[in-house]
């Protein structure tokens, strides 16, 4: 029985040894795992150019105190870089998502712009 026993822990031994991977591949692992995680642990680079994503209302404030045309409010927008402009009058039913390439010009009751501010 031992004499079948040794050729099969022989074969088996060798055959264990031929599968453990080398120093250099365990290396090489460990090197790849550890560049995948830092790639994910990156934030994403936004695909807007800088230029698209900036709205600054302080460019538009000349508006405050005027009662608007529609070549005003574009020429608002353009000032502030925003892709879109609106007026809001008291009490008008607006959507409340942010959307930070919009300018938003906020008038009272007599039609006066009150505030600008993007969103």
């Amino acid at each position: 029985m031992t004499r079948f026993l040794l050729p099969a822990v022989a074969l088996l031994t060798l055959g264990l040894a031929a599968c453990t991977p080398d120093q250099d591949e365990q290396e090489q692992a460990v090197a790849q795992s550890a560049e995948r995680a830092q790639e994910a642990a990156q934030p994403a680079q936004s695909t807007l150019p800088a230029a698209a994503a900036a709205c600054d209302d302080s460019q538009a404030q000349w508006a405050i105190g005027k009662k608007v045309s529609a070549a005003d409010v574009e020429q608002a927008r353009k000032d502030s870089g925003a892709e879109i402009a609106r007026t809001l009058k008291p009490d008008q039913a607006v959507t409340m998502e942010f959307n930070a390439n919009r300018l938003n010009l906020d008038l009272d009751e007599t039609g006066l712009v009150t505030s600008i501010r993007c969103g």
